[in-house]
């Protein structure tokens, strides 16, 4: 059920094989970022406090670097920080803003000790605005920003998506994909600068194709009002005699035709954008569902272009044969958790190790971090 996490010979497989990345200590987005870094091969180095000690094997996101402890709040600490970092490619920190600067390892503090460094940041607001310093979680960011409006059914409270959208998509992926561009930018310039990853930024961005819906007319701002929103009766989920669900996703003619007929119904008799009608269609498709369990339903539908799945929680998902077939989870320390993503042909891709169960010294570090 697992992939190969090595390249043959030493060190960590990936295109980012060789990258040093200097991550300080915090939660949410910015462990995450680090996590998925270095299952693209990048070599990182987690600051934690004195004491926070090695992490336990079900810290998922902890996973793939090694941790040292340094207090920040003495010289000598910055000092031995400042080292790690003049050898090091990027820095990320997810602090509140100001906090680095205060600590003495401000951006330009860093650039000048090491120029081409890329010095990642991620917050909730963003380093300035109104709301900058103040306190906030992913619900909050993406209720400013405009996602969890969208998110919910009708007449009812929005549902929070996890931190899904928030500190995952609109935040973690944002640096990431903001760190590798300055990266490669660094190359050719020799000089690094400050990625300022906001999740209000991220989170927004990912409205782009709602937003213009919305103003081209086709996209309602209520809530389960939408096809895509739960509103049609071709994209949602249904729930199956035992309780258990099914997802439709019917959207293009041929594939909803073919839902249709394995439905046991003419699409004819439900024309599918007859958008009055669409509550009807799902009671009557509901009804359907009903009659039988999850497994027959998902043997109905196996092998076709109907575009419905049986909805799986992730142990159940992880056992699914094409889910398995990818090896899309693994067991890592009796851990079952996701693999390593995107895949690479050539360079490879990997989970370097689960979270560290030791702490390592900041002078091996520096020591094996040659330039």
């Amino acid at each position: 059920m697992e992939f190969e996490s090595r390249c043959p010979g030493e060190g960590p497989a990936g295109p980012l094989r060789g990258l040093r990345v200097v991550e300080f200590a915090g939660i949410g987005p910015g462990p995450f970022a680090a996590m998925l870094l270095s299952d693209m091969g990048a070599d990182i180095v987690r600051i934690d406090r004195p004491g926070a000690g090695a992490r336990p094997a079900h810290d998922v996101v902890s996973r793939g670097r090694r941790v040292v402890e340094i207090n920040l709040r003495t010289a000598d600490g910055v000092e031995q920080a400042l080292a790690l970092l003049a050898k090091a490619d990027a820095l990320l920190e997810g602090f509140r803003p100001g906090v680095m600067e205060r600590l003495g390892l401000g951006p330009d503090v860093v650039a000048a000790r090491n120029p081409r460094l890329v010095y990642g940041r991620i917050t909730g607001w963003g380093q300035d605005g109104p709301k900058a310093l103040q306190a906030g979680h992913d619900i909050d960011y993406i209720a400013l920003a405009g996602p969890l409006a969208t998110f919910g059914p009708r007449g009812a409270p929005p549902l929070p998506p996890q931190n899904l959208v928030g500190d995952y998509g609109g935040g973690s992926l944002y640096l990431v994909m903001g760190m590798l561009a300055a990266l490669l930018e660094a190359r050719a310039s020799g000089k690094g600068q400050v990625v300022d990853a906001a999740i209000v930024d991220g989170s927004a961005s990912l409205l782009s194709l709602y937003m213009g819906r919305l103003v081209r007319g086709d996209w309602r701002a209520e809530r389960a009002s939408n096809m895509l929103d739960a509103a049609s009766h071709f994209y949602r989920c249904y729930e199956t005699r035992d309780g258990l669900y099914m997802a439709v996703g019917a959207i293009e003619p041929q594939f909803y035709a073919e839902f249709c007929a394995r439905m046991g119904l003419d699409a004819a008799d439900l024309p599918q954008h007859d958008r009055a009608r669409w509550p009807e269609f799902s009671d009557r498709i509901a009804a359907l569902f009903r009659q039988r369990s999850q497994v027959e339903w998902a043997a109905v539908f196996e092998g076709g272009d109907a575009c419905v799945a049986p909805v799986l929680a992730p142990r159940e998902a992880a056992l699914h044969p094409h889910i398995a077939h990818r090896a899309v989870y693994r067991d890592l320390g009796g851990v079952l958790q996701p693999n390593a993503a995107p895949r690479f042909s050539r360079s490879g891709q990997g989970v370097q190790g689960p979270a560290p169960a030791a702490v390592s010294h900041v002078d091996e570090v520096v020591a094996g971090w040659t330039l």
